[in-house]
């Protein structure tokens, strides 16, 4: 395969999508010609900088190739790490030109204000201008300031894990590690504008659990969204809630003062992202550390625990990170990039290929309902139905392989409904196939599964309960 100059070899392709273009082989493949340094610096809250090092060729005839793979590369940090400012060394022109794409311009036509979403998105999470910064020397570049923050694994004294999923919540009272009360409560946290119902019903779930212990010593929450500390800075939960400056301070202190009405009201509270729990559930489960966590549901969910067993503090969202170069990859419809993972990890990709595959769908059928009709037909067997969930175990075996290239991955758990029946099966066995023939010094070392019962034996509220 050849792209932009660059010549890698790919076996396997997906059949239902030919254009398909990896992002992983090909920057590896890139990076292996590459001479002239060239270094990115991100910065997010407190002062907290990440810094990567890479190549670029420099030259007039690589000059596309170079934009395209600092481009993608930074496009994949920001949505791994998470910042509101990306400093570049080595590579003015290419600094300067993307700095036109990195503004906001809501539906940016052409170059400039291409990634309003993101600078848009930044700059509410962490309340600061986006901003990228060419740096002319090495003097103007910052110095590294990052360190993983160790939460999880603590199951000792009486402890309240909160679980508040979009459609119900769920907490559960744990006493030395064992679930001695637990329970799911619908609630309706998307369709209300008042954080006073959000605060109210937290609370209600916090003093349930406190009652079934003879104190609190600690309360964990695990939530959907982007936190800074326990502040829920995005997260669909809030979604309908006005975004006045005094409201929104209702929301970025909801769990704070929801932890302060238990007990004396100086009850320790942590509140991680869903994703970084589930890969911390599995972690604990399975008694290992280096565990990336994947659900494909309605989006791409993903979290991570590092090799000390420790969560990085990053975004990992990333299903606005790009995996594929085509450039007739399918727009996401909210971020107005293309070939960004949620297109490929979620529902999404199993309505996406199902035309290529023959299959046509009811267009009244909602997305979650278009995707059970193609795993019924899957159970059955439909051959067009297993060459959908085949496609999709390509693209998750080529993704490994970019994802090893920003993390430190021994342990991939994938989950989710998509994953689920023969559908997930068949995903997982290409995955591993794709693994073994085009990547096979990490087959070896990354244990690609579905989570079994030993690693589910961890729930979510329960990882929770032992994050403070």
């Amino acid at each position: 395969m050849n792209y932009l100059g660059i010549e890698f070899p790919v076996k396997n392709m997906p059949e239902l999508d030919p254009g398909y273009i990896p992002l992983g082989p090909w920057m590896e493949a890139y990076l292996k010609g590459a001479s002239r340094p060239i270094s990115f610096a991100v910065e997010r809250d407190k002062g907290k900088i990440t810094v990567r090092h890479a190549k670029i060729y420099g030259t007039p005839e690589m000059a596309e190739a170079d934009y395209r793979f600092v481009e993608r590369f930074v496009k994949f940090l920001l949505w791994s790490i998470g910042g509101f400012r990306v400093y570049i060394l080595g590579a003015s022109g290419i600094a300067r030109r993307l700095a036109k794409k990195y503004v906001y311009f809501e539906n940016g036509e052409g170059e400039n204000g291409k990634r309003w979403f993101d600078v848009q998105f930044m700059s509410d999470v962490f309340e600061n201008g986006f901003e990228i910064v060419d740096c002319a020397d090495a003097a103007s570049f910052p110095a590294e300031n990052d360190a993983s923050v160790s939460v999880g694994g603590h199951m000792e004294g009486c402890r309240i894990g909160f679980d508040a999923g979009g459609s119900d919540r769920k907490v559960s009272a744990v006493i030395d590690g064992k679930t001695v009360y637990s329970e799911e409560v619908v609630w309706h946290p998307k369709t209300q504008a008042d954080p006073q119902y959000h605060y109210d019903e937290i609370v209600k779930a916090f003093r349930t659990a406190a009652s079934k212990m003879p104190r609190v010593d600690g309360i964990g929450v695990s939530s959907a969204g982007v936190f800074i500390g326990n502040a829920p800075m995005v997260s669909s939960l809030f979604i309908k809630v006005p975004r006045e400056k005094e409201i929104r301070k209702l929301v970025h202190t909801v769990f704070d003062r929801a932890a302060a009405a238990i007990g004396d009201g100086n009850v320790p509270i942590v509140v991680a992202n869903d994703g970084d729990v589930t890969a911390l559930a599995g972690a604990m489960g399975l008694g290992v550390t280096a565990v990336m966590g994947m659900a494909m549901g309605t989006s791409e969910a993903v979290g991570y625990v590092d090799k000390k067993g420790n969560v990085l503090g990053w975004f990992n969202e990333l299903a606005f990170a790009p995996v594929d170069l085509s450039e007739a990859a399918m727009m996401d419809e909210w971020s107005y990039d293309i070939g960004v993972g949620c297109k490929y990890f979620s529902q999404d990709a199993v309505i996406k290929l199902a035309p290529a595959a023959g299959i046509a769908l009811d267009e009244r059928l909602t997305p979650a309902e278009k995707l059970k009709a193609v795993q019924a037909l899957m159970e059955q067997e439909d051959p067009r139905a297993k060459k959908i969930f085949e496609s999709i175990g390509v693209y998750l075996g080529h993704t490994m392989q970019l994802y090893s290239m920003f993390y430190d991955v021994e342990h991939m758990i994938v989950l989710g409904r998509v994953m689920s029946g023969k559908g997930g099966d068949t995903i997982l066995a290409e995955c591993k196939r794709v693994m073994a023939e085009e990547y096979p010094e990490l087959a070896r070392k990354m244990v690609v599964m579905l989570p079994d019962e030993k690693t589910r034996r961890v729930g979510q509220a329960v990882a929770a309960a032992s994050l403070p």
